[in-house]
């Protein structure tokens, strides 16, 4: 099984940490773009926020990783 990570505003997500998640911390559209290029290879599963997924657009992306949105 892939690794799992997590992107977005630093109060959203930082807590994903204690489970065992990637976190990487993006605060502004550039940030988000710039932690979805450097994901490590084996990551299968991104989970955004809601700004994060409005910066990366994620209406047509498929295959790994596969872009989860928080409520």
């Amino acid at each position: 099984m892939g690794a799992i990570a997590v992107v977005g505003e630093s109060p959203l997500v930082e807590g994903f940490g204690l489970a065992g998640v990637q976190v990487f911390l993006a605060a502004t559209p550039a940030a988000v773009r710039e932690a979805w290029r450097q994901l490590p290879a084996d990551v299968e599963v991104v989970i955004l926020t809601a700004q994060a997924a409005a910066a990366i657009g994620t209406r047509h992306h498929f295959g790994p990783p596969y872009p989860v949105v928080l409520p």
